[in-house]
């Protein structure tokens, strides 16, 4: 029979000075206090700690329920205890980590999943029902697989690894260590590669891989493809948001960030800490630069040097693109002003003809 699922460790319970060495903050009143969890100051309560991470939300200080909370500056707006830190943002990804309960695992492997004799499971992996090894694949230790993942012949994956349900990775990728893969997205389907004779589009079979380094996250419901020959690649410390679309060939570098809706053409290269805005399309056989930052809805249709800020379609200096996008509605005004002129002008041109 299929064994249950491990039970939850009972939430964390720290001290208010517990709290401060995690974060690096100073702790301003009772540092004796217990907390229990961690909320926004519109749903804190008793026993829980919030957080301001911009100055618009101050007034909310007066009215939340939060027995704590950590901001940049003390403030007699709150009257419990304050943890002062140097980031507010960071303080909170850190402590919202500790607060977050584990990964439920499955204890060991399910005899309701599919693991080929070939294949290589690693130390205290956790494969649930409903799961697909194929031959000569390779789990990491400690790697979740979670119901309805499929891995494919040869496929890699390092250790630490959370596949997500429905997950499927196709034959012969690579995936690293801590590395997590939200539901239903496709690693390694073909990249779309056909070429017309007459009326037909034939398919140019895909050879390549897709690799993802370590420390990625990929949202759900992403599409990454193999590469034509090579690799699809992926770098260490990318995060991808859901409903994305990474063609063959593509190279996306460290640390970039990817928001939901992005669609990348095959063949492009984007460099390192990049932010690719929601909906941004970006045209194939391009290069976008080191720490540029594309607004949400561009449309890429040549390279980007590095260190640039840029928006619209196509494409340019944000700063002018306010412009342009401040000037769009009165199009119709400054339309009507100038035929307007035109026919004066015309009237004095025959005039002066007379």
């Amino acid at each position: 029979m299929t064994r249950p699922i491990s039970k939850p460790e009972p939430p964390p319970n720290f001290s208010l000075r517990e709290i401060a060495m995690i974060v690096g903050g100073e702790v301003i009143g009772d540092e004796q206090v217990r907390i229990r969890g961690i909320n926004s100051l519109e749903l804190a309560e008793r026993g829980e700690i919030s957080f301001l991470t911009n100055s618009r939300f101050k007034e909310s200080l007066a009215a939340t329920s939060a027995t704590a909370v950590i901001l940049q500056q003390q403030t007699p707006l709150f009257r419990g205890p304050q943890v002062i830190v140097s980031n507010p943002r960071i303080s909170h990804a850190r402590l919202a980590a500790v607060f977050a309960p584990d990964v439920p695992r499955f204890p060991g492997v399910s005899d309701r999943s599919f693991c080929h004799e070939s294949c290589l499971l690693g130390k205290n992996v956790s494969v649930y029902p409903n799961v697909y090894i194929e031959e000569g694949a390779v789990i990491g230790e400690e790697t979740v697989l979670f119901p309805g993942v499929y891995i494919g012949g040869g496929v890699r994956i390092g250790n630490r690894a959370v596949i997500y349900p429905n997950v499927a990775i196709l034959r012969d990728c690579r995936i690293g260590n801590d590395v997590i893969i939200h539901a239903g997205t496709v690693i390694g389907s073909d990249g779309f590669g056909f070429v017309r004779d007459g009326a037909q589009s034939i398919k140019i079979p895909q050879l390549g891989i897709v690799q993802i380094d370590d420390r990625v996250e990929i949202g759900a419901n992403n599409c990454i493809d193999r590469a034509a020959f090579g690799r699809t690649w992926i770098r260490s410390g990318v995060k991808t948001d859901n409903l994305v679309q990474i063609a063959h060939n593509v190279t996306i570098g460290e640390d970039t960030v990817i928001v939901a809706q992005v669609g990348i053409s095959g063949s492009v290269r984007v460099g390192r800490q990049v932010v690719l805005g929601g909906q941004v399309g970006i045209a194939d056989h391009l290069e976008v630069g080191d720490g540029v930052m594309i607004a949400s809805q561009s449309g890429v249709a040549k390279s980007i040097a590095p260190g640039q800020v840029v928006s619209g379609t196509p494409t340019m200096p944000h700063r002018l693109w306010l412009r342009v996008s401040g000037l769009l509605t009165r199009l119709p005004e400054y339309n009507t002003r100038l035929r307007s002129l035109e026919k004066r002008v015309k009237e004095l041109e025959e005039t002066d003809e007379e």
